[in-house]
């Protein structure tokens, strides 16, 4: 294997990674990369076996093949190189020959035949706005319980209607729900998927790189996920076990609605919980026809009590 891809490039491509990658693993493989380069692209894969990232470039490519080389290293070394084209040599004993300009050095890899297969990517069931997801997930995801005894609670639920999109997660104490109204072209009936964490965060990050109107292609398989915008592949593992029926607990009929502005409840929150018990972290909101009262004591600290009007 031999080519040539500029610095910037590469660094943007490594950048999709490193999320992926574990550091501190009993497998070795799983810190490094696989790089394959191939008619005129690099194509890098990380895998930590529960959740798998794809991407490519634009490469010059002298000699076709394949190779890995540890992750975390090769972005720490790359953001230090000057601008301009990086060269890459794989050498008979799995190193990697690095060179740039008159700067050359050469990385401890392992054999290509250790890295994991990922799984193929099954047909697109669905597009999705990358937007819409990455809204979706950022108003959800600090609902996630971090309890790993919860594991069905370790992920949110994403459910997909023919005219809607819904992204649903509880710690068992709070329970977040973002739901929009949009059109999904080719879905006939509801589809339910348990997300992890982990690749909540990484599509999070696919869909914030992707152009504003960018579509996000979506596939399932019997265990895994799939989430490609563009040239970047995101294969999770299906989160296992059976989601809380949350509809049950959201009331029925309600008319109790009040609407304030975002930015003033955040701010009046921020400075209510100065005073607000340490332990608990409790704000009070109380709700009549005058408005919302917020309010927090603590004996340490104090009192502290503010009113939005509707």
């Amino acid at each position: 294997m031999e080519f040539s891809v500029t610095k910037s490039d590469l660094v943007n491509e490594l950048n999709t990674t490193q999320g992926v990658v574990e550091r501190k693993t009993t497998i070795p493989i799983l810190s490094n990369l696989l790089v394959e380069a191939s008619g005129s692209r690099l194509t890098i894969t990380a895998t930590d076996l529960e959740l798998s990232v794809r991407t490519s470039c634009d490469a010059k490519v002298k000699k076709e093949g394949a190779g890995t080389i540890p992750a975390k290293k090769l972005l720490d070394l790359v953001r230090l190189l000057p601008e301009g084209e990086i060269k890459f040599k794989l050498l008979d004993n799995h190193w990697v020959e690095i060179v740039s300009d008159r700067k050359k050095y050469k990385m401890v890899g392992m054999a290509k035949e250790n890295f994991p297969a990922i799984p193929a990517v099954p047909h697109t069931l669905v597009q999705i706005p990358a937007a819409v997801l990455e809204s979706l997930i950022a108003r959800t995801k600090f609902a996630i319980s971090l309890e790993e005894s919860r594991y069905t609670l370790n992920g949110g639920l994403m459910i997909l209607k023919p005219d809607t999109l819904a992204m649903v997660a509880t710690d068992g104490h709070r329970l977040a729900l973002a739901e929009t109204d949009q059109k999904l072209a080719g879905l006939n009936s509801e589809v339910r998927v348990l997300i992890p964490k982990k690749a909540m965060d990484e599509v999070e990050k696919l869909a914030a790189t992707a152009d504003a109107d960018a579509q996000m292609d979506f596939a399932r398989d019997e265990s895994n996920l799939f989430f490609q915008v563009g040239h970047r592949l995101l294969i999770s593992r299906i989160l296992t076990g059976q989601f809380p029926n949350y509809e049950a607990v959201l009331p029925k009929d309600n008319n109790r609605t009040v609407v304030l502005e975002r930015g003033e409840l955040a701010d009046a929150v921020r400075r209510v919980s100065q005073l607000a018990d340490q332990r608990s972290r409790a704000v009070k909101f109380s709700v009549s026809n005058e408005g919302v009262e917020i309010s927090a004591s603590s004996p340490e600290y104090g009192e502290a009590k503010e009113t939005l009007e509707k």
